[in-house]
């Protein structure tokens, strides 16, 4: 692959989310030069079950991604590309023609809930844990994979020509016309990968039936990771990062040191705390996790993943009607003094860290004839924090106690949300003036893995300036809030 030219300066980043796919253009300084973005159809086919259609996916990406090159002055002034996805996804293609073969699984299906409770129960958890850092919970692809193998036919009779990854690694296959390859933090979210291991783990593909040959090569996150076929953009671009979206995440908030934590807030709710070279084991159901892997050296985080975020206000917007526009959802949690005891356990999709009960279900607790939609959407809002407290308490106990928090994503936009974090909290909540910093860490791993940076520290510079929001709230009230959210959980666990 060749080095990208002199005049080639700006960055292309492909930010693959849950909800739309976006390209976006950034300066070596961190500018933001430009956005396209494009929404991407959530398909229910049942409940509980939630499809994307690849092939939709590939041509919003290609078509955001050929805007930014034009706004670019073309392929030549583009230095390298970046790629950034929501994890866990998976796709089903074939290898001759890179269409899909099936619709793409998605992070939040729980499809194969029963087949995960049923490997629980043969005692098969443990064992998961040890080698992948992670649960046995149909938010990991591993199940999905068995699953789609098992069920859909046209998967079998595909044979040779089955090709199977999360959503970069088949970003990166119609990008280069064939690559099948896969960055270190996405693989580790698999199931299929023993993160203190080298390569697919034959333990696991067996457990979970898997033929190794359908799944990809498996490489660093930065570096020569390919070139795009030349006729896509009118010329070759290098494909130089890739990470996970919360991994990114963790990178474009420069949390680089042991104990740096970082919170994301869009579709879910996902909090990283780098744990440096030390793989961690955690105790307190959180996730270990590949954080970033350079010259096949890995460095490690915990975390905790919450399963409902922004698509709770999105959920609120689109089939409650209480709010015409999720920023109307701040003025809304103003307009009253407090949630009038109303309490939110958003467990659409189950409950995540440190929960994961993939039966529990949604409530709404505390309900009066005093109770208006202000407190329903503030109590919504509230549960940002409730789920977020929960998560400090689990990483405290893991030994991993947070001293500041990071956060990012769609939602923290909202300042009322970002100062009820540092009050629920209670410890300083940092915001970059540049809260899409899932894209801005694709961007850093790409300028490093194009040289463009010699280290991710120097990278790093790209960030920009912070805002910081400290802890006001008194404790009596602190506690209060915290308890009447315990109830809130408890009643949705004991019927689940």
């Amino acid at each position: 692959m060749g080095a990208p030219s002199a005049s080639a300066d700006k960055i292309l980043v492909i930010d693959e989310g849950t909800t739309s796919t976006r390209a976006m253009l950034f300066g070596a300084d961190g500018v933001l030069l430009g956005q396209a973005q494009a929404p991407i159809t959530q398909h229910y086919p049942a409940p509980g079950l939630v499809e994307h259609d690849a092939a939709e996916i590939w041509a919003l990406t290609l078509r955001c991604a050929r805007e930014m090159v034009a706004l670019a002055g073309g392929a030549a002034a583009v230095a390298c590309i970046g790629i950034t996805n929501q994890r866990e996804t998976i796709v089903f293609w074939d290898r001759r023609t890179g269409e899909p073969l099936a619709p793409a699984i998605v992070w939040q299906d729980r499809r194969t809930a029963d087949l995960c409770a049923g490997f629980k129960e043969r005692g098969e958890e443990p064992g998961v844990q040890a080698r992948t850092g992670l649960l046995l919970d149909p938010y990991f692809s591993a199940s999905k994979i068995g699953w789609a193998l098992e069920n859909w036919p046209q998967l079998r009779e595909a044979g040779a020509h089955l090709a199977v990854g999360t959503v970069e690694s088949y970003l990166v296959f119609r990008l280069t016309g064939g690559a099948h390859l896969s960055d270190a933090t996405n693989a580790s979210r698999t199931a299929l990968m023993a993160i203190g291991a080298s390569g697919w783990d034959d333990g696991l593909l067996d457990l979970f039936g898997v033929p190794r040959a359908i799944l990809p090569e498996i490489v660093d996150c930065a570096g020569a990771i390919g070139t795009t076929d030349a006729a896509l953009f009118g010329a070759a671009i290098p494909i130089t990062g890739m990470a996970g979206d919360q991994q990114a995440a963790t990178i474009g908030q420069a949390c680089l040191q042991p104990g740096q934590t970082k919170a994301t807030y869009g579709t879910g709710a996902f909090v990283l705390t780098n744990t440096g070279r030390r793989l961690p084991q955690s105790r307190h159901r959180l996730l270990s996790t590949i954080c970033w892997q350079l010259s096949g050296e890995r460095h490690y985080a915990l975390e905790g993943s919450v399963f409902v975020a922004g698509s709770l206000i999105q959920w609120l917007r689109d089939e409650l009607g209480l709010v015409a526009r999720s920023a109307d959802s701040e003025p809304l949690a103003r307009s009253v003094a407090d949630n009038g005891g109303v309490y939110l356990v958003p467990a659409l999709s189950g409950l995540g860290a440190p929960w994961w009960e993939p039966a529990a279900r949604g409530a709404i607790t505390g309900l009066s004839f005093a109770t208006g939609r202000a407190h329903i959407v503030r109590a919504a809002l509230e549960a940002m924090a409730h789920q977020t407290s929960d998560l400090k308490s689990a990483f405290a106990a893991d030994g991993a106690d947070w001293q500041t928090l990071r956060i990012d994503g769609g939602m923290v936009a909202n300042d009322w949300m970002a100062q009820d974090l540092a009050d629920i909290l209670a410890i300083p909540v940092e915001r970059p003036g540049f809260a899409e910093t899932t894209a801005m860490g694709a961007a850093m791993l790409a300028g490093l893995g194009a040289g463009l940076f010699a280290t991710l520290e120097q990278a790093s510079a790209m960030r920009g300036a912070v805002a910081q929001f400290t802890p006001q709230m008194p404790g009596p009230v602190r506690e209060a809030r915290l308890a009447g959210w315990s109830r809130a959980v408890r009643t949705v666990l004991e019927g689940a």
